[in-house]
């Protein structure tokens, strides 16, 4: 079978080229590591367009294609659907990843901030008290105008 076979005239009367052994979903699959690239959801939203590019290809020429060329035409398209969700999933969890090690850094930033402000209390209770007063000074005159 010819992997680039002409599609029946569109409705607008012009011939196209469909594309099933070497989509744009090969080439970007090749050339992105999914999770691994800078650029991964990019590069997701291509394949998924090329996927969904050869599945609407199918679909015009599956009245004219035997039983046959229809399993070999799905086990292609299945194909490149495992391994577009393979990526997907590498890229969920490189996202899980990064969510995990900013939230370790944020709670660790907060945890050195609280123990910075308690060593400070400690040191000058009367001027953290002064300060405390002066900011509920400041915000109940913010307030007030409001």
């Amino acid at each position: 079978m010819d992997t680039n076979t002409p599609a029946t005239p569109g409705g607008n009367g012009s011939d196209s080229t469909i594309k099933t052994g070497s989509s744009n979903y090969d080439r970007t699959l090749s050339t992105t590591s999914g999770a691994n690239s800078p650029g991964g959801s990019a590069g997701m939203r291509s394949q998924l367009t090329g996927l969904k590019a050869d599945l609407d290809a199918l679909v015009n020429r599956a009245p004219g294609m035997s039983d046959d060329e229809l399993a070999v035409e799905h086990a292609k398209l299945m194909a490149k659907y495992n391994s577009l969700r393979f990526a997907a999933k590498g890229l969920a969890s490189q996202a899980t990843q990064q969510l995990s090690v900013g939230y370790e850094n944020a709670s660790r930033q907060f945890n050195r901030g609280v123990e910075t402000t308690t060593g400070y209390v400690k040191e000058k209770p009367m001027q953290s008290v002064a300060v405390a007063a002066g900011a509920g000074l400041l915000l109940a005159m913010l307030f007030k105008r409001r």
